[in-house]
């Protein structure tokens, strides 16, 4: 059994990653500031509040725990305010990952995971996107996952001790299947979570941002994968390291995307409600379509994705968005 240390652990992605590794048994330590995360979605293992701007408590964290691997999910990640905020992105997810690599050389902890995202292929040349393609990032966000994944690859160019996974993340969306976990941001950002917010009426209406792109029905076109099938990827590039593999990079999707309208249509049928739409300008930083081509983690590391299923996706975040109204 592994011993973990994740940073970020209190968010989405990252407390159902936790809760995998609880699962199967491993060791987990959750750091997490909670700026936007929640220390009741850490199921799993032991948590403390930590910002990543406090080097030295990561040293003395790291110096104590003394974990096999580090995680990182500590990271903003909402587009257009990337756009408005540039230096808060550039800020935590560059100079404060550079506070947890240093950390981790200073204490000898040699095995890293990622987590990336596709926002640094921008508008890709050609779709599906493979890991290849040129990284032509078109908003702060994603110019800072691009800048970590180059600081990574110097770093391990430099440290023949320190291996890294970046996993490049599509859309994920969904939650836990027995609604212990799902998202729980204070402002919703991802479509599916504000259209099922709009069909509990939390919000008035959804808005569609951009009906003119070169699509099928002239809205963006995403590739979104269940939180589950994510969670468990990491899991597999986990083993794959501490078996002694070199440092990759690993696309994340389904490699099929579905239109906002389509989503939109889907989240109506799964929950039975016809809530209101207006169409709106097209937001800043948003490329007309991102689909995966993800056949490099499933023939090197065996990751099978179970849940590619467009109305589960939307089912298990409506399951959990009702125990959310419950709690109120």
């Amino acid at each position: 059994m592994a011993k973990v240390l994740v940073t970020g652990g209190a968010g989405y992605i990252g407390s159902h990653v936790v809760k995998f590794l609880g699962e199967k048994g491993h060791s987990v330590l959750t750091v997490d500031n909670l700026s936007s995360g929640n220390p009741e979605a850490v199921i799993y293992g032991e948590f403390l509040k930590v910002d990543l701007a406090e080097r030295f408590t990561l040293e003395k964290i790291l110096q104590d725990f003394k974990p096999d691997m580090v995680m990182h999910f500590a990271a903003s990640i909402v587009v257009p305010e990337s756009v408005r905020e540039p230096l808060k992105y550039y800020r935590n997810n560059v100079a404060n990952t550079l506070n947890l690599l240093e950390a981790m050389v200073k204490s000898g902890v040699g095995c890293f995971i990622f987590s990336s995202s596709a926002a640094v292929y921008g508008i890709p040349e050609k779709v599906p996107v493979s890991e290849d393609a040129p990284l032509m990032p078109i908003n702060p966000y994603g110019e800072t996952k691009m800048m970590v994944e180059r600081i990574l690859k110097d770093l391990a160019q430099a440290q023949p001790c320190f291996r890294y996974v970046s996993l490049r993340y599509f859309n994920v969306a969904g939650a836990d299947s027995n609604s212990r976990i799902g998202q729980s941001y204070k402002e919703a950002t991802h479509l599916i979570t504000r259209a099922l917010k709009t069909a509990k009426g939390e919000l008035p209406k959804f808005y569609i941002y951009g009906t003119d792109y070169p699509t099928k029905d002239g809205t963006c076109i995403r590739d979104f994968i269940h939180v589950d099938d994510i969670a468990i990827a990491h899991l597999y590039c986990m083993d794959y390291l501490l078996d002694g593999g070199k440092s990759e990079i690993f696309n994340c999707g389904y490699g099929h995307g579905y239109s906002v309208r389509e989503v939109v249509n889907a989240v109506k049928e799964v929950t039975g409600i016809d809530f209101p739409t207006e169409d709106a300008p097209r937001r800043e930083g948003d490329p007309p379509q991102l689909i995966a081509d993800s056949n490099k983690i499933k023939k090197m590391l065996g990751w099978k994705p179970k849940y590619d299923d467009l109305k589960y996706i939307i089912k298990t975040a409506w399951q959990w968005e009702k125990r959310l109204q419950k709690r109120l």
